[in-house]
């Protein structure tokens, strides 16, 4: 069990960071991938998006492949931010047929 520890001007601190899931779809070059983004309670996903970090985290990932076939599934992926050419939340699919 993880106990909090007081920083000088009494702040509570803790190691573990409260995060947000968000159910995603993200579209690169080749690949559609359906999964999970964890984001900070006070952040948006564009937010998430526009961190300066190179490569995304992608948790309960499925990749689908340009022929709609599900060609893999992991439970972390590592996305690099360069090749996204759109994310959209799961609640807001955007009607691309």
């Amino acid at each position: 069990m993880m106990h909090p520890q007081f920083e000088e001007k009494r702040k509570i601190f803790t190691n573990v960071i409260t995060k947000k899931p968000i159910a995603v779809r993200i579209q690169t070059l080749s690949h559609l991938i359906l999964g999970t983004v964890h984001i900070r309670p006070d952040n948006r996903l564009k937010d998430e998006i526009n961190q300066p970090e190179t490569f995304l985290a992608v948790t309960d990932a499925t990749i689908i492949n340009d022929s709609g076939e599900e060609t893999c599934h992991c439970k972390f992926l590592a996305v690099n931010r360069a090749h996204i050419i759109w994310l959209s939340p799961e609640e807001e699919q955007p009607n691309c047929e």
